[in-house]
């Protein structure tokens, strides 16, 4: 897929191939709709979803398939088998085809689990005492 400079999500999905765009509002919609308080933004040149200034899903289009990002350790650990049927990059990358159907379910299970495991982590943050110099 063509890499752009976008400002939007928009932008990103209309830059990419005609046949691609519906795949990619359907997969902007689950994320939107799993986690309706995210921010959506552009971010390393593709749409993120934030929460409390963090990132909790990314998603980009290639020739052959869309990715989520970021697949964490603890992630491959909780959906272990669900996962095997889709590539998994050591960049912490998850491979879906475009050619099958979006695994919605998954989908939005992965959603809920990267924005609690980023909800968590910006808790325990805050219940930390601040460092003295």
């Amino acid at each position: 897929m063509p890499k752009t400079d976008v400002n939007s999500v928009d932008e990103y999905i209309a830059s990419q191939p005609e046949a691609v765009q519906p795949i990619l509002e359907h997969l902007r919609t689950i994320i939107r709709r799993t986690v309706p308080g995210a921010e959506e933004t552009i971010s390393y040149k593709m749409p993120a979803y934030k929460v409390r200034d963090e990132v909790v899903l990314y998603f980009g289009a290639w020739k052959k398939h869309f990715s989520l990002y970021p697949c964490t350790g603890s992630l491959i650990a909780a959906f272990g088998n669900e996962l095997k049927p889709y590539e998994l990059s050591h960049k912490g990358t998850i491979r879906f085809s475009l050619s099958k159907p979006i695994p919605v379910e998954l989908i939005e299970r992965i959603a809920r689990f990267r924005a609690k495991e980023v909800t968590e982590r910006e808790n325990a943050k805050s219940l930390q005492p601040a460092s003295s110099s």
